[in-house]
């Protein structure tokens, strides 16, 4: 795990969970598995302390545990889910346009707390969206569980491993840390749920705070509450299938931007007949023959049976190879070709089906202009396509001066951009007769690069950090004014009263209050941005490290 990672996740523990966890997160980072007793040391921090951080990441996925031979238990963070935490506005986003406002909310709690059962979910959605709502209208629980269960359908959401039943001897003794597990065929069953009741409006901290106290009250007098018909059933986020929908939406966008919208309409109905049946990691999509994609193309879309066999042969001999045609049954089957180290997802007309996909996306040329200048990029991408040149080979076809083109091409070499490579004409390895070719190393390219991505999100983050504190008091005011503006429209205040209210804050305040909103929403979609950039990445040496 590089410096950057380690920094970023940190970063990402301390701003989601607090000091405390990501101190007892940043010791496993560091460290790697260990047992409680060492972590306690390592950390300085009391036991009680250390095992609630470690139950706040484990509820969340971030940490795993494994039992060990000997009986202890170890813990181990898993780096690559605390740095997904860096997309959970995507996944937000990505469920609101897919499923309305029932689904971002869903799929937000869920995020928010690691875990949830599908009764207790639905009922905090309804209560979110009524409070939403004008006065007298209500969420229905059945609309949202509604929802819910189209998650489910479409794998947006799993069920969260189990501990097993089974039956074991009055002797034996229980395991130091259980084993959880589920069949694959039960992570997307629903279970079947009467809710219809309506949600609920919060009337008063006074009212909710009573609440509380009663429900605490009884629990201690051991009174049992109404147990939900899915305790012990709980749900997660299925964070692969998400970045599935994002490589389907960008290889739809790819087609689009090479042929026209009806090819991308043809790719994008194959995608969603097989978006379930086909793995994540998988490199095609399961064969669909032409006769079922005729008939699950959208309604809109008015094209005859020949029209679309015209137009699957056309993407089936595309030299990108989007399509691949797998047999003639049932009028010809296809699959889509979806991993990313081979298909051309990211690439632009006129690029070859061997040229890297992920050094032609429109995220990462400027970054290549904006560090190192549009003749660097012109070498790099000269070097893309001829695969290996000799120095005077560069200067000629980049049309660049020979010290102007042996500066650049040391400078990327530097930074691990390019890489040389000796042949010798003879054993000796004398200067005089090796020749020197420079190429692009491709995934230490992109390694270097996704480097860089962890950096700049780091950077950013603090920087974030710093707005907020350097506006610290003028931040805690608005708030303040905020509060007393709220309670005072409920109850009734007169127009000039509450003018008078919002005054307690001068225009040179609100002038500074809207530059720090500014900055920060900047900021905050910079990271979007560069978080895009970082999947693109990752897939791609996720899938040139499997290999087709």
């Amino acid at each position: 795990m590089t410096q950057a990672e380690l920094r970023l996740c940190s970063l990402l523990l301390q701003e989601h969970f607090g000091e405390i966890v990501e101190k007892v997160g940043n010791s496993l980072l560091r460290t790697g598995p260990r047992p409680l007793r060492l972590l306690v040391g390592d950390t300085g921090l009391l036991p009680d302390q250390v095992k609630k951080a470690l139950c706040v990441l484990i509820q969340h996925n971030l940490v795993r545990y494994e039992v060990q031979p000997r009986g202890s238990v170890e813990y181990e963070a898993r780096s690559e889910r605390i740095l997904r935490i860096l997309r959970y506005p995507r996944y937000i986003y990505t469920a609101k346009t897919l499923y309305g406002d029932p689904g971002e909310l869903l799929v937000e709690e869920l995020l928010l707390h690691g875990h949830l059962s599908m009764s207790r979910a639905v009922a905090r959605v309804a209560d979110r969206l009524t409070e939403t709502m004008e006065d007298g209208k209500t969420m229905d629980y059945s609309e949202v569980s509604g929802t819910f269960v189209r998650l489910a359908d479409t794998h947006f959401i799993q069920r969260c491993p189990m501990v097993p039943e089974s039956p074991q001897s009055a002797k034996a003794p229980p395991p130091p840390a259980p084993a959880l597990a589920i069949a694959e065929k039960d992570m997307y069953i629903v279970p079947r749920l009467s809710l219809v009741r309506k949600g609920k409006r919060r009337h008063s901290c006074d009212e909710e705070e009573e609440g509380e106290r009663k429900a605490k009250r009884q629990k201690q007098e051991g009174g049992t509450s109404e147990t939900p018909p899915d305790d012990g059933i709980y749900w997660q986020v299925n964070l692969e299938r998400f970045h599935q929908h994002f490589r389907d939406q960008a290889l739809v966008s790819a087609v689009a931007s090479r042929m026209d919208q009806t090819s991308s309409e043809v790719v994008r109905t194959m995608l969603r007949m097989s978006e379930v049946t086909t793995a994540s990691r998988a490199s095609h999509t399961q064969p669909l023959s032409s006769n079922e994609i005729f008939r699950s193309l959208p309604a809109g879309y008015n094209i005859g049976k020949q029209v679309l066999d015209q137009y699957l042969a056309l993407l089936a001999d595309d030299p990108l190879e989007f399509v691949g045609k797998s047999g003639d049954s049932g009028g010809g089957t296809y699959t889509v070709s979806i991993l990313w180290g081979e298909l051309g997802v990211t690439r632009g007309p006129g690029t070859s089906r061997t040229s890297p996909g992920p050094f032609q996306h429109p995220s990462l040329i400027p970054l290549l202009l904006h560090r190192f200048g549009s003749r660097c990029a012109r070498i790099f991408r000269l070097l893309l396509r001829k695969k290996h040149l000799e120095q005077k080979q560069v200067e000629d076809f980049a049309m660049i001066p020979a010290k102007e083109a042996k500066d650049m091409l040391y400078r990327m070499l530097s930074e691990n951009l390019v890489s040389l490579q000796e042949i010798p004409k003879t054993p000796d390895h004398a200067p005089s007769r090796t020749f020197y070719l420079y190429t692009v190393n491709v995934m230490a390219a992109a390694r270097m690069l996704l480097h860089r991505c962890y950096k700049s999100v780091a950077n950013l983050m603090e920087r974030r950090q710093h707005e907020m504190r350097e506006n610290k008091r003028l931040l805690e005011k608005s708030q303040r004014v905020e509060a007393i503006l709220a309670s005072m429209q409920a109850t009734g205040a007169e127009a000039a009263q509450l003018h008078e209210v919002e005054e307690m804050i001068t225009g040179p305040e609100r002038q500074q209050l809207e530059t720090l909103k500014r900055n920060v929403n900047k900021i905050d979609a910079s990271e979007n941005q560069v978080d895009e950039t970082i999947f693109v990445l990752e897939s791609f040496i996720q899938s040139t490290m499997k290999g087709p």
